[in-house]
């Protein structure tokens, strides 16, 4: 993987970071800014984290999770360079009012559209054929010329681990796995971060889990589940307990497309899909304005839940959604 060098040259002649992801950041994002904001401090920067988001309970085993701040109300973000991680549009990460004195972008997300603001950044790293932007940045410490630490490696391990399915995944590659055995060398343990992802559960995720399996509907392979405010209420569990519930329903056998809607205003839901194979939800999604990876793509729809799930089945059903 190649690094642009006037994305090097940018980090190593500025000085003020602002570091930036995208709202309801997941471990990629969030494995991918600490990592970067450790590296680029170990050459006598300063950096800014930021999240419109809280970092979520079960993510908190991150070493500088503490990093993030989720306001900027004593900051000018004109005296701050902007890099803006893992989606490439500044509304993405909640930060659209805000001006920055230059700005770099890193993602491996398709460029998403924006009839507004164009291609923003003025460095553009995007690498759709990256399995985690945490594998971009990965390369970009290495370029930097500096040393991968022990914190630095389980933040870019979880980072890939969460976008290729624990190296499950097709984005599997023989590159992510090379660039796994050298995190695991700098003193990643896979048990721990596997763990740490997957069986730290509280008693009110789970029980949120349960209720929403308890929702399941199966129609023509697209299996549908979905988590009401009010659900939130009865386990006391939070909306960011949610992630990764869209991945059960696709572990049965007959089930093409998982999706997931989760409430997040009146009669507005925020819709998380999983596939397999070629089945390419990122072109479904982009047809409700949202997008994503080939086998894992959302979007936010208003609308009732009953019209928002036959408005997807309608897409499934008519559009060729094979890569």
């Amino acid at each position: 993987m190649k690094v642009p060098p006037e994305l090097i040259s940018f980090l190593k002649e500025e000085n003020r970071f602002f570091i930036a992801t995208h709202i309801n950041p997941e471990a990629d994002a969030l494995g991918s800014a600490i990592a970067l904001s450790m590296a680029l401090e170990s050459l006598g920067k300063e950096t800014i984290v930021y999240d419109r988001d809280s970092v979520p309970e079960f993510y908190r085993f991150l070493p500088g999770y503490e990093r993030f701040r989720n306001s900027t109300s004593d900051l000018q973000p004109s005296h701050f360079n902007l890099i803006l991680l893992d989606c490439n549009i500044l509304k993405r990460a909640g930060i659209e009012g805000m001006r920055f004195n230059y700005s770099a972008v890193i993602d491996h997300h398709k460029t998403e559209k924006s009839t507004t603001q164009g291609s923003f950044g003025d460095i553009r790293w995007i690498e759709p054929e990256a399995a985690a932007t945490g594998l971009m940045v990965f390369h970009l410490i290495k370029d930097l010329g500096v040393p991968i630490t022990k914190e630095i490696a389980i933040n870019l391990y979880a980072a890939i681990s969460i976008d290729t399915g624990t190296f499950r995944y097709n984005n599997t590659t023989a590159e992510v796995l090379r660039v796994g055995a050298e995190l695991i060398e700098a003193g990643v343990s896979p048990a721990y971060i596997s763990h740490s992802l997957y069986e730290t559960w509280s008693k009110e995720r789970f029980t949120l889990l349960i209720m929403a399996l308890n929702t399941l509907e199966i129609i023509d392979g697209v299996a549908i589940t979905y988590v009401a405010k009010e659900m939130y209420k009865k386990t006391g569990a939070n909306p960011e307990d949610t992630e990764n519930f869209p991945n059960f329903p696709r572990m049965m056998n007959d089930i093409k497309v998982s999706a997931f809607y989760k409430e997040i205003g009146n009669n507005h839901w925020k819709a998380s899909l999983r596939s397999k194979g070629t089945m390419n939800v990122a072109k479904i999604a982009e047809l409700f304005g949202g997008g994503g990876h080939e086998n894992a793509a959302g979007f936010e729809i208003k609308s009732d839940l009953e019209s928002a799930k036959k408005s997807l089945l309608k897409a499934l059903s008519q559009g060729k959604i094979d890569s």
